[in-house]
């Protein structure tokens, strides 16, 4: 469990399920309380009562089981569910979000991020004055999710959205994948010395049974190959990309390379 400060917002991580991290948004001043998605009612009801707080709302990012499973029975009165609106399978969603709507919370503006791709209606919450961004499995710490129900031109659009915050920006993903990522990465982009320190110090961290998450924009423009096939010629070459292929075709091919990699 792992608390962090964005901006006046405290944020709690705690691990959920097998692999899935919650979290828990915190406004001090005025009590608020938001769950970014809900793996695990209980797992949220422990960390709520362990710190005192109090849920008002329930943010979104896309219908997957192990992200709106906890939304009915953390529902109670007084908690709102903002979701994505090109998404109908939100239970209980009260708020339909589109891309760059404003959610106001506890005084924050979070800009809401259509990053669809894993699923059509993915959507990031980006608080850009807290410098944090809330992003699902739409980005991995060195990965993506895979690739459900967009096509490979909608989500290479999302990562360049994506790609394209701050490099100071804090990337609070869904999963503890990064181990894994990392041997893909290495095994594509094996000439990035940043990757390859970033590499060691995961390992080292998931020795010692220390998350790897969050991470920083910078870092996974820097070593993340969902984000560097338009820019690493290494890349491109060990995924069988060519001269003529764009940035989404080469996307796709990273991204297929990843499903079927057995490293």
């Amino acid at each position: 469990m792992m608390s962090a400060s964005a901006g006046s917002l405290e944020v709690a991580q705690f691990p959920c399920l097998d692999d899935n991290y919650g979290y828990l948004i915190h406004d001090p001043k005025t009590g608020q309380t938001a769950a970014v998605d809900t793996p695990d009612a209980t797992a949220y009801k422990c960390e709520l009562e362990r710190r005192g707080w109090t849920l008002t709302h329930i943010l979104n990012t896309h219908h997957h089981g192990d992200h709106v499973g906890g939304n009915r029975e953390l529902k109670t009165e007084g908690v709102q569910v903002f979701g994505p609106a090109a998404d109908g399978n939100i239970p209980c969603m009260d708020v339909p979000l589109k891309d760059s709507d404003t959610l106001s919370f506890a005084g924050a503006n979070a800009v809401t991020m259509d990053v669809g791709g894993h699923t059509t209606g993915h959507i990031a919450f980006y608080f850009p004055e807290e410098k944090t961004a809330f992003v699902g499995d739409s980005l991995f710490a060195l990965g993506c999710g895979r690739m459900f129900e967009g096509t490979p031109e909608q989500y290479w659009a999302s990562l360049q959205r994506l790609r394209n915050l701050p490099d100071d920006t804090t990337i609070y993903c869904a999963h503890e994948y990064t181990e894994g990522n990392a041997r893909f990465a290495m095994s594509v982009e094996p000439g990035n010395p940043d990757l390859v320190r970033r590499a060691e110090e995961i390992k080292d961290k998931r020795s010692r049974g220390e998350p790897t998450v969050p991470s920083l924009m910078g870092e996974e423009k820097r070593t993340n190959p969902f984000l560097r096939g338009d820019v690493s010629p290494e890349i491109r070459q060990n995924v069988g990309a060519t001269e003529d292929d764009d940035g989404a075709t080469i996307f796709h091919k990273i991204r297929l390379g990843k499903d079927n990699f057995r490293g």
